[in-house]
């Protein structure tokens, strides 16, 4: 049994100690509070004067997709760019254990990620969520996380339009996705009918197979759009065909605060720090978080987006703080939240009795920039400690 004692615990959903305990036998949380019984033969790990925090959460990366440095030919998997429609692809075929930003981002903090493919088709493949530990991509991989990636705006005009196929523009943006969805929703009807007469069954189809959970709603996606208007289309799309859905980036979220409010949105805002190199991201502005965190129905996450680039998100999230993102909201943008968007909210976090033991600890604020994070541990297995 591990005992964490002495340091501020933040349990996210529930109240925070100044002077806490955590117990942690095996790979599960068994104790939180402030008076807890530490057994007499428990390892002890102080963290007096630190903030003990459930592991951090990124649920928009690309680590181990987009790989780094991603401009050496071959070592880039991040978007399978020849068809605007590649529902078939996994994120999970690219995993690699050893990528670069495994391990600092891991010492950042976090310890859950969303690896997501990029957003050059309409629709993408699928992303898979990863604890940042493993010795094969299995190990690391959380079964049942899959979660389809749709994408709106400049990335798949331009990739497509340069090939001079559909979409160059929105409107085909629009037209291909919404043709993809009606021609799964199809095979999708097929295959329930083909349950009591086999002659309905359909013809396989490798594509319109995987997008069979989509349009059932077992699957939730993850549309990429950050200007007000592609944001707009892709609600629309998605109550269209009664799609579960999470809007990614968000960018000029804080135009239609109201309508992301009334649909009780759950959006993923970010990266934040990046060169304005389009466009759609001319109109980004750091209290964005915090207009759309103050609705009250709208979900809010927080992302780098990138790769190595998450180990810098606690730091940036300072900055949001600054200008308008409470701590409670900021804290939940980077656990609690994204748990929610990636459906593990029941084993992940917040540090309660039962979850995960995936925990951080900070030796400051972790969201100021002179904080370090000093100990991480992952499933009750401690991969960083300089306490």
């Amino acid at each position: 049994m591990k005992a964490i004692i002495n340091g501020k615990v933040v349990t996210v959903t529930g109240e925070t100690y100044d002077k806490g305990i955590v117990l942690v036998e095996g790979d599960k949380i068994v104790a939180v509070g402030a008076d807890v019984a530490v057994p007499a033969d428990a390892e002890v790990i102080d963290a007096a004067g630190c903030w003990v925090m459930p592991g951090l959460i990124d649920c928009h990366t690309h680590i181990s997709n987009f790989n780094e440095p991603n401009s050496i030919p071959g070592n880039y998997d991040g978007n399978e760019a020849t068809s605007p429609i590649t529902a078939h692809v996994r994120a999970m075929d690219a995993v690699y254990p050893d990528d670069y930003a495994i391990k600092p981002v891991r010492e950042a903090g976090f310890t859950t990620v969303c690896i997501l493919p990029g957003s050059a088709n309409v629709i993408g493949g699928t992303g898979i969520s990863v604890k940042l530990r493993g010795h094969t991509a299995k190990e690391m991989a959380i079964p049942g996380t899959e979660q389809m990636k749709f994408a709106f705006g400049e990335n798949p005009k331009r990739v497509y339009g340069g090939k001079k196929v559909i979409p160059s523009t929105r409107m085909g943006v629009g037209a291909v996705l919404r043709e993809a969805l009606f021609n799964a929703k199809n095979y999708s009807d097929s295959l329930i009918e083909a349950e009591t007469d086999p002659s309905k069954k359909p013809k396989p189809d490798f594509k319109l197979e995987a997008l069979v959970p989509v349009v059932r709603g077992e699957m939730r996606c993850r549309m990429h759009a950050h200007t007000s208007h592609d944001i707009l289309t892709a609600i629309s799309i998605a109550e269209e065909y009664n799609l579960d859905y999470v809007i990614e980036h968000c960018t000029e979220g804080y135009k239609i605060a109201d309508v992301l409010n009334e649909k009780s949105a759950r959006v993923v805002i970010g990266p934040h720090l990046t060169a304005p190199s389009k466009v759609e991201i001319h109109g980004r502005k750091l209290e964005n978080s915090g207009i759309l965190a103050n609705e009250e129905n709208i979900t809010v996450c927080l992302t780098a987006d990138t790769g190595s680039e998450t180990s810098r998100l606690p730091m940036t999230i300072g900055m949001l703080m600054r200008r308008g993102l409470s701590e409670e909201k900021a804290i939940q943008g980077v656990t609690i939240n994204p748990a929610k968007v990636l459906n593990l909210d029941h084993r992940v976090g917040s540090l309660e009795v039962g979850k995960d033991a995936d925990i951080a600890i900070f030796d400051g604020h972790p969201f100021d920039s002179m904080t370090l994070c000093r100990l991480v541990m992952i499933d009750g297995e401690i991969y960083k400690n300089t306490l």
